[in-house]
């Protein structure tokens, strides 16, 4: 039989699959008919494998479980991240079971307790079937004694414990840098969290092995931190325009200043630059030598005004006896004052090329003492 071009089409409306969420934008009428993905192919997110759960991609391209991303999302939400002592009090019993059974069906209800939201993320590592850190030995773990150390031997996880671990020390992170809200450092958080990446059947060992496991977790938490601190300031001098790493690739702070700094003496000299501008105007050459013509000329008179009428050429009344602070009596000034007039007659005689070229240098000598004394 063969079947025709349908006839009666009708556009209902358009959609997308994705892999995590199923369809995506599906009429209300029509989303009962396709049932929403479980979180895990077991009946609980708790105590199975990541093999078996339904995994995204956190910001760091690490794949981890959904269910992992929808309780930290939350727990930022509502702020958990400010909550004193976070990861460290534990919430009432009747919430956890709460917040399992909704879990289960893949949901993080709203309103939860922050506590129990980051217990939860705690038994969740804790209830594995395998810790993330047990596929390390203790003796590779105690070796550890600088961050370089821990770096290279997260490098031998297999990927899905490298990425869940990656995960986790980026959320321990997160809350150290808020210890000032939180009262959480580097060594509480990793307290905390060290006795649920490992599981251990004798008791005594698995002591010991959580102290050495919370050295390791610390030191990953504060190189962590570092390599935050180092991206944050090559932004910063990516920003200023400063080369943002020296010879040993390293963040160095006076490279970053340097390039502020010569922006700002830059605009100290423009500032400079106009303010001489403002001065007053430097007198021509012809204005110079018509007032030191009249300047000459007044104390010629002023000096013949006061000799005829004392006797003396300059100082009309002053004591003969009288010293200046250099020692010089006034017999001393008198024959000074005697020289400089003579040089003023003999000035008066130069011919007028020579007196042009005096003129300029007294009024070069006179602008830059001028601008020195600004300066």
């Amino acid at each position: 039989m063969d079947i025709g071009c349908p006839t009666d089409v009708r556009h209902v409306t358009h959609v997308t699959f994705d892999r995590f969420h199923g369809f995506l934008g599906l009429p209300v009428e029509f989303e009962p008919e396709v049932p929403r993905r479980a979180p895990s192919a077991s009946a609980t997110v708790f105590g199975v494998s990541t093999e078996s759960m339904q995994c995204s991609y956190d910001c760091r391209g690490n794949s981890v479980p959904t269910i992992l991303l929808l309780m930290q999302r939350r727990l930022y939400e509502q702020g958990g991240l400010r909550a004193e002592g976070i990861f460290r009090i534990n919430a009432e019993n009747s919430q956890e079971e709460h917040l399992r059974e909704q879990l289960n069906d893949g949901v993080v209800p709203e309103g939860i307790d922050v506590h129990c939201l980051a217990g939860s993320i705690k038994a969740w590592f804790r209830e594995l079937p395998t810790g993330v850190l047990d596929w390390l030995s203790s003796e590779q773990v105690m070796q550890c004694q600088t961050e370089e150390d821990c770096g290279r031997l997260v490098r031998l996880l297999p990927p899905t414990e490298a990425a869940l671990l990656d995960w986790a020390i980026n959320l321990m992170a997160d809350v150290v840098q808020e210890e000032e809200q939180n009262k959480m450092n580097a060594r509480n958080v990793a307290t905390v969290f060290a006795p649920n990446m490992t599981q251990m059947a004798d008791p005594l060992t698995a002591l010991m092995h959580a102290v050495q496991v919370m050295n390791f977790l610390r030191m990953l938490i504060l190189r962590t931190l570092k390599d935050r601190r180092r991206e944050s300031a090559v932004v910063d001098a990516a920003v200023c325009g400063a080369d943002p790493s020296d010879d040993d690739g390293h963040q160095s702070p006076q490279m970053h200043h340097a390039a502020c700094s010569e922006e700002a003496t830059e605009r100290a000299h423009v500032a400079e630059e106009a303010v001489l501008d403002s001065l007053p105007r430097i007198a021509t050459e012809e204005e110079e030598e018509a007032a030191r013509s009249s300047h000459d000329d007044a104390a010629f008179f002023s000096e013949n005004a006061a000799g005829s009428s004392t006797g003396h050429e300059f100082v009309a009344s002053a004591p003969k006896s009288v010293h200046t602070k250099t020692g010089k009596s006034n017999s001393q000034n008198h024959k000074k004052g005697r020289k400089t007039k003579r040089e003023s007659t003999d000035r008066a005689s130069l011919p007028a090329d020579k007196l042009n070229g005096i003129s300029n240098v007294s009024r070069i000598n006179s602008k830059i003492e001028r601008v020195e004394a600004w300066r």
